[in-house]
C-alpha cells in the first residue's frame, strides 16, 4: 500500500466532507475563508508548548514527546491540505504524481523505514518547527511548497516518526476528526476532554492497544469511550 498516496486521498475526502467540494478555491460551502498557511503556523505554535521553553516558568518541565508527535500529525493535515490546494489550482500534476514526487525526496527517504527512529535534540526540533512556521508565513510558490514538504519530513524524522507511525497516527486523527464532526464539533457541543484525558490521547492509546484494528473499529472504540 502506498501510505503517502492514501493519506493524501484521505485528506482530500476529509476536506470535501468538512468544507464542501471546491474548497481548493479558498472558501468553505458556508462562505468561510480557508487559510491553510495560518493553520500551519498556529498548530506549530501549539507544538512548541510540548517543550518547557519558558525560562521564567516551569523551568523543570520535561518535554512531552507523545504530545509532540500528535502535534506533528496535526500540522501534517494542514501541510497536505495546502499542497493539495496548490496542486489543484495549478493543474501541474495528479495526486498520484504528487505522491510519487514527494516520495522521491531525500527527506522522505529518512522516514521510509520500518525501524523506529530516535528523537532529535530539543534545540534541533525547535529549529525545524520554526522553519515550518517561517515557510508558512511567506507567499505560496512552487519553491515554497517544495521547501515546506522537505522541512516537514525532516521534522517527522527528528520527531521519531517513520512513515508507518505517521500513517497510523494520521489515520487515527482522521477518524477522530470524523468522530468530532459527527458529535457536535462545529456546533460547539463536542467534549474534547474524556474522563480527564484529551481525545487525542484516547485515540493514540487505542492504536497502541489494538495496532491491527481497522479505521471502522477505531471509530467504534471512540464511540464507546465518549462520555456524552
Amino acid at each position: 500500500m502506498n501510505k503517502l498516496l492514501c493519506m493524501l486521498e484521505l485528506q482530500q475526502k476529509l476536506n470535501d466532507a468538512t468544507n464542501g467540494t471546491g474548497w481548493e478555491k479558498g472558501l468553505t460551502n458556508q462562505g468561510k475563508t480557508i487559510n491553510w498557511r495560518r493553520c500551519i503556523y498556529m498548530e506549530s505554535a501549539e507544538m512548541i508548548d510540548s517543550f518547557g521553553w519558558k525560562h521564567w516558568k516551569s523551568i523543570a518541565q520535561p518535554t512531552d514527546y507523545a504530545n509532540l508527535q500528535i502535534e506533528i500529525v496535526d500540522v501534517w493535515h494542514f501541510v497536505m491540505s495546502l499542497v493539495l490546494e496548490f496542486t489543484h489550482n495549478n493543474g501541474a500534476e495528479t495526486v498520484e504524481e504528487l505522491a510519487k514526487r514527494m516520495a522521491q525526496t531525500p527527506e522522505y527517504q529518512k522516514i521510509n523505514t520500518p525501524l523506529p527512529l530516535s528523537f532529535g535534540t530539543d534545540d534541533a526540533l525547535m529549529i525545524k518547527i520554526e522553519n515550518v512556521m517561517r515557510l508558512s508565513l511567506i507567499p505560496v510558490s512552487p519553491e515554497m511548497i517544495g521547501a515546506l514538504i522537505e522541512e516537514f519530513f525532516e521534522l517527522a524524522h527528528l520527531g521519531a516518526l517513520n512513515i508507518t507511525q505517521l500513517y497510523r497516527l494520521y489515520v487515527g486523527k482522521n477518524i477522530l476528526n470524523q468522530f468530532r464532526q459527527d458529535h457536535g464539533y462545529k456546533e460547539g457541543t463536542y467534549l474534547k476532554i474524556w474522563n480527564g484525558e484529551e481525545d487525542n490521547a484516547v485515540m493514540k492509546q487505542g492504536w497502541e492497544n489494538h495496532p491491527d484494528m481497522t479505521p471502522d473499529a477505531l471509530y467504534d472504540l471512540l464511540k464507546a469511550a465518549y462520555p456524552a
